[in-house]
């Protein structure tokens, strides 16, 4: 699987999207083609695709922040469609983000995982990741 940065929104990027957000969550909005735009172009995200024989197959975002305690990250939206779960292409992925956030001097990265996700939990840790002893906040604001 090749691992890279889409340089632009295209028609078969946004279908990929179709594809793959809902494997991940079925109750997101899929990203217009202008959303796709934005985000590609947005100067705090990293997005990344993976690509196996010409078909995009998996996805990864990076955001990046600066606050008064260092530059971090996030990792999120780790997506490998589940037509190719089980051949590695997430330890790819994952290790893809690593290097390029270890290239760019970040020492701290955070993600989330669901627990039922458990394929995906024993990857993260497989690959360093610790459990924080936590609490992780969410407010849905009204728009």
């Amino acid at each position: 699987m090749k691992v890279y940065q889409p340089k632009e929104a295209t028609p078969e990027l946004v279908s990929a999207l179709e594809r793959l957000l809902p494997q991940l969550d079925t109750s997101v909005e899929i990203l217009t083609f202008k959303e796709l735009d934005s985000l590609i172009n947005d100067e705090n995200t990293c997005f990344f695709v993976g690509e196996k024989d010409g078909q995009i197959m998996a996805t990864i975002s990076i955001v990046i922040y600066k606050i008064p305690t260092g530059e971090k990250a996030w990792i999120e939206d780790v997506i490998v469609d589940e037509s190719v779960r089980g051949f590695g292409y997430g330890k790819k992925l994952m290790n893809f983000a690593i290097d390029f956030l270890r290239n760019k001097g970040i020492s701290k990265v955070n993600l989330t995982s669901n627990p039922s996700r458990v394929a995906a939990n024993k990857l993260y840790q497989s690959l360093g990741f610790k459990i924080r002893e936590t609490n992780l906040y969410r407010m849905e604001i009204q728009k």
